[in-house]
């Protein structure tokens, strides 16, 4: 199937079976999102991969009782830097050298240019701006989800902040930004499957200008 045709094949499941999510698969979705592009390659989220059924549990009751949080395989959690510091700017741009086997001039006064301008700034501001290259993540995984046929819902209805609690984030200097739950979907009790997919056409979505 063409990522098209997988694309038309999900859709946002609302009810899953308890069903386990071979590893195989698992690691192909977090691969794929670890290979994401982000802002200056900076990699500004972590993902947390939760399996343990007791922490899912809490987890739901703070997500509007989602029985996805509970019910999945695997849930994600997009966890978003809570500031840009110079060790976290300086710890990805060393990693490029390192790993390169050398030093470029432009890159090195790239470093410095981030290094004047990120840390000063609000740490709200980068903290909103880290969530969005989270979402790049976010969207690959889904896609790569899908073309393994693992089902999975985009999450934003939860509160953050007692995510964070549950998981300990805000000590690793992390705060959620977004969940998917990762499973397979129920054969009955889901209102949502089965139903046709609904998109604004072509003319209203796209314009050209030329």
């Amino acid at each position: 199937m063409s990522t098209l045709d997988v694309l038309q094949w999900r859709y946002a499941t609302k009810k899953m079976n308890q069903e386990k999510v071979p590893q195989e698969k698992v690691d192909r979705i977090l691969e794929a999102a670890r290979l994401a592009p982000t802002s200056s390659g900076l990699q500004q989220f972590e993902v947390m991969v939760v399996t343990n059924q007791d922490l899912k549990n809490r987890i739901r009751e703070v997500s509007w009782n989602q029985s996805v949080v509970s019910d999945c395989s695997h849930l994600l959690v997009f966890a978003a830097w809570d500031h840009y510091t110079p060790e976290r700017i300086n710890s990805m741009f060393d990693l490029v050298n390192e790993t390169r086997g050398y030093k470029n001039e432009g890159f090195e006064n790239y470093r410095q240019m981030l290094l004047g301008l990120y840390p000063q700034r609000d740490p709200a501001v980068n903290f909103e701006h880290a969530a969005r290259q989270a979402y790049i993540a976010f969207g690959i995984a889904m896609v790569q989800a899908a073309e393994d046929k693992v089902d999975c819902t985009p999450l934003e209805g939860f509160e953050p902040d007692k995510v964070d609690e549950i998981l300990g984030l805000r000590a690793l200097g992390l705060r959620s930004a977004v969940m998917l739950p990762l499973g397979y979907r129920a054969e009955t009790g889901d209102w949502l499957q089965g139903q046709v997919k609904v998109r604004r056409p072509r003319e209203k979505f796209i314009r050209e200008f030329r």
